[in-house]
Parts: structure tokens; C-alpha cells; sequence
């Protein structure tokens, strides 16, 4: 009988993993959080912001992150990534092409270390951490602590969100029916 998958919890769900990588992508802004599953629970190894240098061409901008995550990437070795999908209103057409750029060199990034990417809206994410796909900002700082053990939010709010993110894809499981 053939192999059958399924998804639970999110139709973006890719394998298990032990150590996710976060992403909360932006051209001048990218929050990154490391978080691990250890015996003991889930734990943030490290969050941050990778920043690109404004007056610099746009490709210059973009190579720098792409450089920036290979870095991380290279220090932590995640089993995968989970990226904020693209989301824009109509009246913000430029932000969302600047942003795909930025979100282009971390795909790259990750595709040439290896890393399986999964995509989350800002929806899905809301709603596997509280329950909500409307959840407000405050209900979602409220969850990441909780769920991380943390005294306080990560800050800034790119890294925050970056937390959520990978949250996702450590809640997030695709299960083989023919070893389940």
C-alpha cells in the first residue's frame, strides 16, 4: 500500500522538527527567533533582528540578509524554517514588493543550507497559538511567553512575531498513516 500523509493543525505542516527557525521577514527589519525542543518543554535559544543598510542599492540590501540568516543558520543548524507569509493591502503595493525581495534571499538562504520552509499567514499563526485568527497583539504576546517559559515579551516585536512563527511549526506535525 502506498505511503498516505496528512496534516494536523495546519495545511502548511511540513516534518517534525527539534530546533525551528523563525521568520519575521522585512527589507529593513528581519526578526529571527531559535527555538528547541527539549526534553523539558520548548525554549527560545536566541532571537534577534537582522538589519540591512538603508542608502545601499536594493540588491546590496538583500544580499546582506541572505548573508545575515546564513550566519544564524550556520551557527544554530535548524531542522527547519517557518516564514511569515506575505501579506499586503492594496494600498501598500511597494512595501509588498520590497518585502518579497527580502522574503526571496532568506527563501534562498535556507534552500541552499538544506532547511525545509514552511509558510504561515498571519491568520494561521493567531489562530494555533490562541485559538483565534483574530487574536490581538496582547493575546499573542501573552501565548509566546507562556509557551516559551518567558519572563517578559522578546522584543522587539519582529522578534515577538519571529517567536510565533516557529512556534507554529513546532506545534505543527505531518504524520506518515503508514508508520502512524
Amino acid at each position: 500500500m502506498p505511503s498516505m500523509s496528512f496534516v494536523l493543525g495546519n495545511t502548511f505542516a511540513g516534518p517534525a522538527v527539534s530546533v525551528s527557525l523563525g521568520i519575521d521577514p522585512g527589507l529593513n527589519r528581519t526578526g529571527y527567533a531559535v527555538i528547541v525542543r527539549t526534553a523539558r518543554g520548548l525554549r527560545l535559544k536566541e532571537g534577534g533582528v537582522l538589519r540591512s543598510t538603508k542608502g545601499l542599492s536594493l540588491a546590496e540590501r538583500v544580499k546582506e540578509l541572505g548573508s545575515e540568516l546564513r550566519n544564524v543558520i550556520e551557527e544554530f543548524r535548524p531542522d527547519g524554517m517557518a516564514v511569515e507569509q506575505l501579506f499586503s493591502h492594496s494600498a501598500h503595493v511597494k512595501t509588498a514588493i520590497l518585502m518579497a525581495h527580502a522574503r526571496g534571499a532568506l527563501l534562498y538562504a535556507a534552500a541552499d543550507a538544506g532547511i525545509p520552509v514552511v509558510n504561515y499567514t498571519p491568520t494561521q499563526v493567531k489562530r494555533l497559538l490562541t485559538g483565534s485568527g483574530r487574536a490581538s497583539k496582547e493575546q499573542m504576546q501573552l501565548a509566546i511567553t507562556r509557551e516559551l517559559g518567558l519572563s517578559a515579551v522578546p522584543e522587539p516585536n519582529d522578534v515577538a512575531d519571529a517567536c510565533a512563527i516557529a512556534l507554529c511549526q513546532l506545534h505543527s506535525r505531518q504524520v506518515d498513516l503508514a508508520t502512524a
